[in-house]
């Protein structure tokens, strides 16, 4: 009997079949070709037909020419930072695309001639907020904080409450990134509390700025003070708010979260906040304030290392001039609505043999805003077991574990995706059918 491994398809022949030439224009040769080499390995280890090498390559190979893989949030954190915060409108998807060829990004197309870069985001972001005389934009919060620290303070002192001293996400340290600029911080206050006083002793000739940060992802109570910005802005030196989440007006669901309206309005000089969290658009740093200021900030060297590229910019766009984001239907989902719907889901798969059963839900803001905020929702509780093979899939579908069961909260999941995720769930919780011999 012949060997099927000696009848290993050629690397050309598996190449010209139609799928996978159709596949190389489109992914690039060197994704197709690793699927070929795999195919070709499974066929000499005797695991796969010779014929059906072709079929086995074409169906190993990625939807798009990247590693990253799309995920339905189950989690019930709106804004999740490693799943990439806040997922983007339509709007926002279909201006990427809009960019992804040449654009007008820095040209006039009436005069012919060099127009103003993000002209459109810019305008669109002023338009926001009106309090603020001038905006400018950086490729995220952390940049937006360095540029402002380096313009106003480099080499001087920057005065802040030792209780803003703040670690966020991976270690990452806000004092670290200040020193870093070459600015001298001077921690004012304690722990738990801070006056107006405190800051006042310690102004003096090296002053270059007063600067409040919200601390984004943890709240203090008992027996604390805070100096608000309006109290500040009495204190005649330029005071920077980095309000970080990126809330430009006040919000009915969030009542504690700073806002830059609110506080350009109360008289802070210099408002910095990320995009890509409550605002719901593309990563950027948003500087919103005085307009000698903004324009002294956008001028310096530094701020040409820190722009945004032309995608970001015609994402912020369409985000501010679009409908509502994700994140904010997100946060004002009516949690009867999300009650009927993980009722609806659970009965279907029940009805289907799969353990589900629906359950109330508390879901949290995320990314670092509101982390005293609960939001009410309702989830679909699986089996624990399914926790991998879920987020093995394509899309991957990501939940969080609680006790023996895989909670999956639809206030993260869009309502258009719940066919999505019932496919999800079907294709792990039902046995797979016999192979034919």
């Amino acid at each position: 009997m012949t060997d099927p491994r000696r009848r290993v398809p050629r690397t050309d022949t598996l190449l010209a079949d139609p799928r996978l030439a159709a596949a190389a224009r489109r992914l690039g040769p060197g994704l197709v070709r690793r699927a070929v080499t795999e195919a070709q390995e499974r066929v000499r280890r005797g695991e796969l037909a010779p014929e059906s090498a072709a079929d086995a390559a074409a169906g190993a190979l990625p939807p798009a020419a990247t590693t990253l893989v799309p995920v339905l949030n189950a989690t019930g954190v709106v804004i999740h930072t490693n799943l990439g915060r806040a997922p983007l409108s339509t709007a926002a998807r279909e201006a990427l695309l809009a960019a992804a060829g040449p654009t007008d990004v820095e040209f006039d197309l009436a005069a012919g001639g060099r127009a103003r870069r993000g002209r459109g985001a810019l305008a669109a972001l002023a338009e926001a907020v009106p309090e603020a005389g001038a905006v400018h934009l950086t490729n995220n919060n952390a940049a937006a904080l360095v540029l402002a620290a380096t313009v106003l303070a480099q080499g001087r002192d920057i005065v802040l409450s030792r209780g803003e001293m703040v670690e966020i996400g991976d270690g990452f340290r806000l004092p670290d990134l200040l020193r870093s600029t070459g600015a001298r911080l001077r921690e004012v206050g304690t722990t738990n509390r801070t006056h107006l006083a405190d800051y006042r002793d310690a102004l003096g000739p090296e002053t270059g700025c007063v600067l409040k940060i919200h601390p984004s992802n943890f709240t203090t109570t008992g027996f604390v003070s805070a100096v608000p910005v309006a109290q500040l802005a009495t204190l005649g030196v330029p005071v920077v708010h980095d309000i970080g989440s990126g809330l430009l007006r006040p919000h009915p669901a969030l009542p504690g979260e700073p806002d830059a309206a609110t506080s350009l309005a109360d008289g802070a000089d210099l408002v910095t906040a990320s995009a890509d969290k409550l605002l719901g658009g593309p990563q950027a740093g948003l500087l919103l304030g005085h307009r000698e200021l903004v324009e002294r900030l956008a001028r310096h060297p530094l701020a040409r290392a820190l722009r945004v590229d032309k995608l970001t910019l015609a994402a912020l766009e369409a985000t501010l001039r679009g409908p509502a984001t994700p994140v904010e239907q997100a946060l004002t989902a009516c949690p009867d609505r999300l009650t009927a719907r993980a009722d609806a889901l659970a009965a279907t798969l029940r009805g289907e043999g799969v353990d589900a059963q629906a359950q109330p839900g508390r879901a949290r803001v995320g990314g670092g805003g509101a982390p005293e905020a609960v939001l009410p929702s309702a989830v679909v509780a699986l089996p624990a077991a399914l926790a991998l093979p879920l987020r093995a899939g394509r899309p991957a579908l990501v939940g969080r574990v609680h006790g023996d069961r895989l909670l999956l909260d639809l206030r993260t999941v869009p309502e258009a995706d719940d066919g999505a995720l019932l496919d999800a769930v079907r294709a792990v919780a039902r046995p797979a059918p016999p192979a034919r011999t």
